[in-house]
């Protein structure tokens, strides 16, 4: 295993007090954070999932779900394992939630890779928590960027403020989980807090990174609707441009309510389209639930099925000149 010193640390007493998200894991000797990927070795916190990847693929853009960061494109997605919230309904717990095997990828292979993927924009930290593989990221970026390679994180914004203003610093693209709009809601369902992660959103926004939010609505869970109103004001307060992504949960993990009903999702969707000029829907095949619509003309700018998109665009313009947030390769990268 590669050793690479941790940072966001310091010693306490007998044991490492980690400065890296808002759990503020106290190791002792020996043992590990909650995150699984870093812990206490002869006084020093050890990354015992640095360059460790156990997920890897090419994927569409629109599987993380980035729609308006290069539509249509490919990126590879890679994911180590752990992660800092323990959410009852994880739809990926097989590997968040307990360290799993995986193969040894150093950055400048991983950005070999990606530079060698035909068809790929670059890189997408995801699957699992990216943040916790922060050391990592922050060696690999800056590789990936010098190769004119797109750098994305799909995250739960669990972070504390200094590493994760690094980290907008390094990345082009974010789809940011914004589960719920109540601390009651983190605290009890995934062990964590609200307050950090809109701070952390807002922070992302003003940097100038491209942010996507997803909103996974869970039966009986987050489901009412005047808290979700509340949410999407909150997030038009701080930008209408933002896309909202809504998506249906089905049981998986600790969690047995049923799956969220279509009826719930569409209520919701209407909820946010008062506010927000991008909505979508993922997870459910509800009519134009993952079309792009121009908010000026209505005219719908893209057509997804599954994730396979046709683009009505004059570059990131609508046909009736209405500038749409969404990123485009430069026409010369599109010949």
């Amino acid at each position: 295993m590669t050793m690479r010193h941790a940072e966001y640390w310091e010693p306490r007493d007998d044991r490492l007090d980690c400065r890296l998200c808002p759990n503020r894991c106290l190791i002792a000797e020996g043992r590990r954070g909650r995150c699984h990927g870093r812990g206490a070795r002869n006084g020093q916190m050890i990354l015992y999932n640095y360059s460790i990847v156990v997920a890897a693929h090419l994927d569409p853009i629109e599987k993380k779900p980035l729609y308006h960061f290069f539509p249509g494109s490919n990126i590879l997605s890679v994911g180590t394992f752990g992660c800092n919230l323990s959410c009852r309904f994880c739809q990926n717990c097989e590997i968040s939630q307990e360290e799993v095997p995986g193969e040894e990828v150093s950055p400048a292979r991983l950005a070999e890779m990606a530079a060698r993927t035909p068809g790929n924009i670059g890189v997408a930290f995801t699957y699992t928590e990216p943040g916790i593989w922060f050391e990592y990221i922050k060696d690999t970026a800056p590789l990936l960027r010098q190769a004119g390679q797109q750098v994305a994180l799909v995250t739960n914004g669990f972070l504390e403020d200094a590493p994760w203003r690094e980290l907008c610093g390094l990345t082009d693209a974010m789809n940011i989980d914004l589960k719920s709009f109540r601390d009651e809601f983190y605290r009890g369902l995934c062990g964590g807090q609200l307050a950090p992660l809109l701070r952390n959103i807002e922070t992302a926004v003003r940097a100038g990174v491209h942010v996507e939010l997803t909103t996974l609505v869970v039966t009986g869970r987050n489901d009412d609707p005047a808290e979700f109103e509340e949410l999407v004001r909150w997030v038009a307060a701080l930008s209408p441009e933002i896309p909202h992504h809504i998506s249906r949960y089905f049981p998986r993990f600790r969690e047995t309510a049923p799956p969220t009903p279509t009826a719930t999702l569409a209520a919701f969707a209407e909820i946010a389209r008062r506010h927000l000029r991008y909505v979508y829907v993922g997870n459910a095949d509800l009519p134009q639930g993952q079309d792009t619509v121009c908010p000026a003309c209505g005219t719908t700018v893209i057509t997804r099925h599954g994730y396979r998109i046709r683009a009505h665009l004059a570059g990131n313009r609508c046909r009736c000149g209405q500038a749409l947030s969404i990123r485009v390769r430069p026409p010369a990268e599109q010949a």
